[in-house]
């Protein structure tokens, strides 16, 4: 029998738990809306469970729901989806996916945009992102049509807001009974706050660069005419940043003495290009936020762990992103005040990565990088979540995770000062449940969980799901823009205080492995 002090005890380590959701895989709804493999999608989902998984998150795809024409929603296999996840224990991250799978790193199957906005395309081509040689990337719609009425008549920003309401109308009974915690609002490709700078189908590899991607009709207007409005009518966009593989040394505009970035010019140009991003995630945000007004959960946007460069003074791969971040600005700040607006989340990748295990010439720096992210959004007084960008089985893999959802550790007194509100895991897959794999999954969730047993009621490990209010007033761009003064990172511990095995562990597991191969 527990004594009340025992009782208090436990209660104060569940303050330190972090729920754990796994990504479902990408196409769990084929591409022709079907839920497909329902018997095995449900042992997995059982062995989730039964590992004391919190919960899935999945891609909600634009182009499988409203594939048939302009407002002709089918929800039905998503529905089948979600009783499931309902049947069988766990929670639901949805993540309204208003990009294109394919082409991002780690796609592996072709989901398009829906075929009647790429027909719109057709006729105009400049509704998606452009780089300076006239490459079209149709993965995401434009910036630049987010107020543009050329969609029978409506905008971008109206095609996602009436997606948004046709799946709270659609999903109520799963909103009502709380198994959707989060909606993850998808505002670039590969669902993230930025441009598609860096896109492996048109050619880009680790760590080139990436490039500018504004040269649509759309947005070369925009800036023309602001660049008239700051008394610059001669001012164009940039032709001197190089191409998607290139490295900064090799472009005018990143050179190290006298680069463009440097420059007036430069300096217009980026923080344009940059307020522009935090301008369409404010305006679609907003319309989530209308969208699910009143609903138990948490409105969530994903921002991108671009590591490479972060160490060289031009920051250049995340300047290309749309991150106009560098020594003395702080280019997350700002993203972090404009969520805070929407009481939103902010989703961070990269959260497995160490610095000792990136490739020099790359200047990498995903620790430094996962710091700032996080305390900026912990500045601003929103939640951060986070999850892995590459799939990871080693247990140095998950005590870095492990480290950076609790940076300074366990706290035996209550809620530790820093925390993330939750990890999702990329991703579910055969490798992923094979037997060694799942059984250093299966810890790693133990170990995540701050050792307790798997705990159902938010109320005991954070704090309980109010329903969405309104969102706060528009905040004016000058008072965002205050945000990018430079502030130091909180400090992270070295390493885990909860830590999986670590290295040595890893090598047992790996020749372990090995014996066990043929048995999987």
């Amino acid at each position: 029998m527990q004594t009340a002090d025992s009782l208090a005890d436990k209660e104060k380590m569940l303050a330190n738990y972090v729920p754990v959701f796994v990504m479902l895989p990408l196409d769990v709804v084929s591409v022709s809306n079907v839920l497909e493999k329902q018997e095995e999608l449900r042992r997995q989902l059982r062995q989730l469970r039964a590992a004391d998984v919190d919960g899935v998150m999945v891609d909600v795809w634009w182009g499988i729901v409203e594939a048939e024409g302009a407002k002709c929603y089918d929800w039905s296999a998503y529905r089948e989806l979600f009783h499931m996840v309902e049947e069988e224990g766990l929670k639901l991250q949805a993540i309204m996916s208003f990009h294109q799978c394919g082409g991002n790193i780690g796609d592996a199957v072709d989901i398009p945009l829906p075929r009647w906005v790429r027909d719109v395309g057709e006729s105009d081509p400049d509704i998606y992102y452009t780089n300076r040689s006239g490459t079209r990337n149709r993965e995401y719609l434009t910036i630049g049509v987010d107020d543009q009425p050329i969609f029978d008549g409506r905008t971008a920003v109206e095609l996602y807001s009436d997606f948004m309401k046709s799946f709270r109308a659609n999903m109520a009974d799963f909103l009502d009974a709380g198994i959707i915690t989060d909606i993850e609002v998808g505002l670039g490709p590969a669902g993230e706050l930025r441009y598609p700078s860096y896109p492996e189908a048109q050619g880009w590899v680790f760590p080139g660069i990436g490039e500018f991607q504004c040269y649509d009709k759309y947005m070369k207007e925009e800036f023309k005419e602001d660049a008239t409005m700051a008394g610059h009518p001669e001012w164009d966009l940039p032709d001197d940043a190089g191409e998607y593989n290139d490295k900064p040394t090799k472009t005018k505009f990143f050179a190290a003495k006298n680069g463009t970035y440097l420059t007036e010019k430069g300096s217009f140009f980026l923080t344009w290009y940059s307020n522009k991003l935090l301008m369409h995630g404010d305006q679609i945000l907003d319309a989530a936020n209308e969208a699910f007004l009143g609903c138990k959960l948490k409105l969530a946007a994903k921002v991108s762990g671009i590591h490479w460069w972060y160490k060289d003074d031009n920051h250049a791969a995340e300047l290309t992103a749309g991150y106009y971040n560098l020594n003395d600005r702080d280019g997350y700040r700002t993203i972090a005040r404009m969520l805070a607006r929407h009481d939103a989340i902010l989703n961070f990748t990269c959260v497995e990565m160490r610095n000792s295990e990136q490739i020099r010439r790359a200047k990498s720096g995903p620790e430094e990088l996962v710091r700032q992210v996080f305390s900026a959004a912990w500045r601003e007084g929103i939640e951060v979540a986070c999850e892995n960008a590459l799939s990871r089985y080693d247990r140095r893999g998950y005590d870095q995770i492990l480290k950076n959802a609790r940076p300074n550790g366990l706290s035996r007194n209550g809620r530790p000062k820093l925390r993330v509100l939750a990890m999702t895991y990329l991703r579910l897959s055969d490798e992923l449940l094979k037997r060694i794999n799942f059984n250093v999954f299966r810890l790693f969730v133990r170990k995540i969980h701050a050792d307790q047993e798997y705990c159902a009621d938010p109320w005991k490990y954070f704090k309980p799901i109010t329903p969405v209010e309104r969102s706060k007033p528009a905040i004016p761009m000058h008072e965002i823009l205050e945000a990018t003064q430079t502030m130091k990172s909180y400090p992270f511990d070295p390493e885990t205080d909860t830590s999986v095995g670590g290295a040595f562990a890893d090598l047992v597991d790996a020749a372990l492995r090995i014996l066990t191969s043929s048995f999987d």
